[in-house]
């Protein structure tokens, strides 16, 4: 085959089917996994709408690209892979730049940062694979709404209802003992509530520390961080604290 009748094979009518199929698959994960991010999103976990609906999206297009490799290299994929196993190459492209991905995610404390950018590294491996099987009209979707995930959703994120979490750290006069009723008590009349499982509670000789995340009841509740801090600064038992917007 000629070079121009191959780069042409690459846009028939039935590649382009394929590529269009393909992309009405991945939107409709992508919107999936919006709507499972952002229930996380709300609830204060690290992993939010970007991340969730960028691995759930790049998860639909590897899945659509291996079941469809009849129609790889321009539907020249059968002739063109005979002897050798193209899925395996994508499984050891997926692993390799998922430990790429792992490498950019940094915690400290309950703050985890980095996820949408190994998500966003991982959805680049994907629109690798599709581009290098031909898939170019799929590939340049997923280009897309992976940008415009990460630029845009961020702005919607803003609109719909959402709480703001705040990481906090207590670290109290030696010999003082807290109370946690007396703790969610404080924090309900300031607005926030501390999400369930996030207390964790530490004793270096008799010196209380406890860290928790605080939810805000709603989008508009909770005191800001300043007035915190300064009530804290005036609390009689706490030695020292440290205050964080918690992000991902």
């Amino acid at each position: 085959m000629a070079p121009n009748e191959l780069l042409a094979s690459y846009w028939s009518q039935p590649e382009i089917g394929t590529n269009l199929l393909i992309l009405a698959n991945m939107v409709g994960a992508l919107l999936l996994g919006l709507l499972v991010g952002y229930e996380r999103s709300y609830h204060g976990r690290a992993a939010g709408m970007r991340t969730y609906g960028l691995v759930c999206m790049a998860s639909a297009a590897l899945m659509m690209v291996a079941g469809y490799p009849d129609s790889w290299y321009g539907g020249q994929g059968t002739a063109m892979t005979l002897g050798i196993d193209p899925t395996r190459v994508i499984q050891g492209i997926v692993t390799g730049i998922g430990f790429l991905g792992a490498g950019v995610i940094m915690r400290e404390g309950f703050n985890i940062s980095g996820l949408t950018t190994a998500a966003s590294i991982w959805t680049a491996s994907a629109i690798g694979v599709m581009v290098g099987v031909g898939f170019y009209l799929a590939g340049i979707g997923l280009a897309l709404l992976s940008a415009g995930i990460m630029i845009y959703l961020s702005r919607l994120e803003g609109i719909l209802p959402s709480r703001h979490a705040i990481a906090i750290s207590l670290r109290f006069d030696a010999g003082y003992t807290p109370r946690e009723t007396e703790l969610r008590r404080l924090a309900l009349e300031r607005g926030y509530e501390i999400a369930g499982g996030s207390l964790t509670i530490s004793n270096d000789h008799g010196v209380h520390e406890w860290r928790f995340v605080a939810l805000a009841l709603s989008k508009h509740s909770g005191a800001p961080l300043s007035d915190l801090a300064h009530e804290l600064s005036n609390y009689d038992g706490i030695a020292s604290f440290k205050l964080a917007h918690a992000r991902n």
